[in-house]
């Protein structure tokens, strides 16, 4: 019997319909609002006192290359489908077995919701003085009560962020390049402590591909496929590469990779915290908003409802988070990666391409082969030398398909003997 989902303007649980698919321009601010990260910034830093000129721009277009193919291959199945990543799951996985990826990726965005919340609000206590657990309070609540409102909020507010933090980071770089003698000075640094190129492109790819793998929670309502890929790949290969550039220019020649650090010896923190907190705002009602997805697939509960808890969650918790979650987020993306490539595998190589409608498809309750390339791709990113998220992906990818095909000969056979 099919289900009622007309009153779910985020079809959490559906399919989403072509009354509510959007066009290119709302797409694109919606994708770069989701790149346009403040943690890629400070990850740019790190790079930047580690690499030259040079390393860093080759390491950021190489690393956001290869995440503009995986995102983009997901946002073409989410285009097609309308369907969320946790929806996705349940081809691939079977029912039951989307919990895990929906688990994994959910508490890793409330995680990020509450390590936002304590980045906004540390800089602002540094400069103000005013109470540090007030201002968490705050500010958490006040993103948890915008990502209520779903994706037109998104859209809303990304048309606000967006440009403003293009502009911040444009005038810092000119800034520090006007202090510090321009591109010249630039490119004839050398870090004091070089940093391998792999570990680079490791950094550059692990810093989004735990929010690139939930991209169809957000292409699913673009109005094709074109569109959802074209945005996603500006919004990964340009948007974020920008992120990591502004953080890496300041790091190479203020030596802080604390971005917030860089734009206070600029003398612009009043700007910082109003812009920062802007950039901040979107990428945590992105949290919110895919981790309530993910809930609402275990649960069953409205995404509204789930996403709620979750920012209370993430609010209370942000001081704690903030302090031991980043290094938990190391042991996440060897866990994360492997769930995208299963999905592009099922999608384009198992299916060819031929998904059903969620009311008219019959889902097993777990599908082991999943279960064991997932297993596979975590092992591979922990194991393997070279790019552990590359690794985990294609791993996970190769496992999946050569599972799938024992599997099918295997259920040949019984069918056989039967």
């Amino acid at each position: 019997m099919k289900k009622d989902h007309a009153a779910d303007t985020d079809f959490a649980l559906t399919h989403v319909s072509d009354s509510h698919r959007k066009g290119f321009w709302p797409m694109l601010v919606v994708m770069l609002g989701f790149t346009f990260f403040s943690a890629s910034m400070w990850s740019g830093g790190k790079l930047g006192t580690g690499l030259t000129a040079w390393q860093l721009i080759a390491t950021v277009m190489t690393g956001n290359l290869l995440l503009g193919c995986y995102t983009g291959l997901l946002a073409s199945i989410a285009a097609k489908t309308g369907l969320s990543t946790h929806l996705l799951a349940r081809f691939s996985f079977g029912e039951k077995g989307s919990y895990l990826p929906s688990f994994l990726l959910s508490i890793t965005q409330v995680g990020w919701f509450g390590v936002g919340v304590a980045m906004f609000a540390l800089p602002v206590q540094k400069v103000t003085g005013w109470n540090i657990h007030a201002l968490i309070i705050g500010s958490g609540l006040l993103m948890t009560a915008t990502a209520w409102f779903g994706f037109r909020a998104l859209t809303i507010l990304s048309f606000i962020a967006v440009p403003s933090i293009a502009i911040l980071g444009s005038l810092s770089v000119g800034k520090a390049f006007t202090e510090f003698g321009g591109l010249d000075a630039w490119f004839a640094m050398t870090p004091s402590e070089p940093m391998g190129l792999f570990t680079a492109i490791g950094i550059c790819v692990a810093s989004f591909i735990s929010g690139g793998t939930l991209t169809p929670d957000f292409t699913r309502f673009a109005k094709n496929k074109k569109t959802a890929v074209s945005t996603t790949v500006i919004a990964f290969f340009l948007g974020n590469s920008l992120m990591f550039l502004f953080g890496a220019v300041g790091a190479a020649f203020y030596q802080q990779s604390d971005i917030s650090d860089v734009l206070m010896n600029q003398g612009m923190i009043v700007w910082a915290m109003v812009i920062l907190g802007l950039n901040i705002w979107t990428t945590n009602d992105n949290a919110l908003y895919a981790s309530g997805l993910g809930f609402s697939n275990i649960t069953g509960l409205p995404k509204k409802l789930v996403v709620l808890a979750n920012g209370v969650i993430g609010t209370l918790a942000a001081l704690y988070l903030y302090n031991n979650f980043v290094g938990w987020l190391s042991l996440l993306n060897t866990m994360l990666p492997s769930i995208g490539g299963i999905l592009i595998a099922d999608y384009f190589m198992v299916r060819k391409r031929l998904y059903g409608t969620l009311d008219d498809t019959h889902f097993d309750t777990v599908r082991p082969t999943a279960i064991i390339a997932w297993a596979a791709g975590v092992v591979a990113a922990k194991t393997l030398p070279g790019i552990a998220p590359v690794n985990s992906v294609l791993a996970a990818i190769g496992v999946y398909l050569v599972a799938e095909q024992l599997m099918g000969s295997i259920k040949s056979a019984e069918s056989e003997a039967a």
